[in-house]
């Protein structure tokens, strides 16, 4: 029986070998800093419930209330293990294939910070970031332990206008900044790294897809099988905090191997 290719080295020479690749990254990524996905066993919302559709609506109706209970959720789970989590070896890896010349984007649906953190430059955030606030007027973004949180709700410091979380609620769209730089760069890749996510979820998941249609290739990092797996060229089944840098590793290899 002829012997298995390597997934591994299959991953890597297709990331060598692209001219603009790309990652696409989920929760599954962050779950190996601890930090429990949203859906599906074990996950938050699967435990104590979806919050409403119509959340953002919500907020712009009393921003004041919506404001009070961002503050009051500090107490519960998912703020306290955002806040203890630390980047894994997954978010070094993709920092590392970027230093190396061979990422050269990453698109992630996370809100833990875990990426910019880790050290990754080349980064948009489709679902924001839970440290940041974001002006609904200007679209720029401050830290919040930066804004002034008395009176609430907080007035934007570059132009008055209404802040919330940058973090996007259901019912909110995609902040037009982000949503134009994630299609920029899905226009300009060639291979999309798909790394702790089942890219079921839209917009996101779309950029993948899109490449795939061009011709392009996917390549999949994920602990269970999908609806996108059978897309992909190459699956890493496993844990992306013991995958990806493996898949570090050959590249390194390769790149090395070309050079001598």
């Amino acid at each position: 029986m002829a012997e298995q290719p390597d997934p591994t080295d299959l991953a890597a020479r297709a990331l060598v070998e692209a001219v603009y690749p790309i990652a696409l990254t989920g929760a599954g990524l962050s779950v190996e800093s601890g930090i429990p996905p949203f859906r599906g066993p074990g996950g938050l919302w699967t435990r104590f419930g979806e919050p409403p559709m119509n959340q953002f609506q919500l907020f712009l109706a009393d921003p004041k209330a919506g404001w009070e209970e961002r503050l009051r959720r500090r107490g519960e789970e998912l703020y306290r293990g955002l806040v203890v989590a630390q980047p894994n070896p997954g978010h070094q890896a993709l920092v590392e294939l970027e230093r190396l010349g061979v990422l050269r984007f990453v698109i992630t649906q996370n809100i833990d910070d875990l990426h910019r953190r880790a050290g990754q430059q080349a980064l948009a955030e489709i679902h924001g970031n839970y440290q940041l606030t974001r002006c609904l007027e200007c679209n720029r973004r401050f830290p919040e332990a930066e804004i002034q949180l008395d009176p609430l709700p907080p007035a934007c410091p570059a132009c008055g206008g209404l802040l919330k979380g940058d973090t996007v609620a259901f019912g909110e769209p995609i902040p037009r900044d982000v949503l134009a730089r994630c299609a920029l760069e899905a226009e300009r890749a060639d291979l999309v790294l798909l790394a702790g996510t089942s890219a079921t979820v839209y917009p996101a998941a779309g950029f993948a897809l899109q490449v795939r249609q061009r011709g392009g290739t996917l390549i999949e990092a994920n602990v269970e099988k999908c609806e996108v797996t059978p897309l992909c060229a190459v699956t890493l089944a496993g844990p992306t905090a013991t995958t990806l840098p493996k898949l570090v590793q050959r590249v390194t290899q390769l790149r090395q191997q070309r050079l001598s």
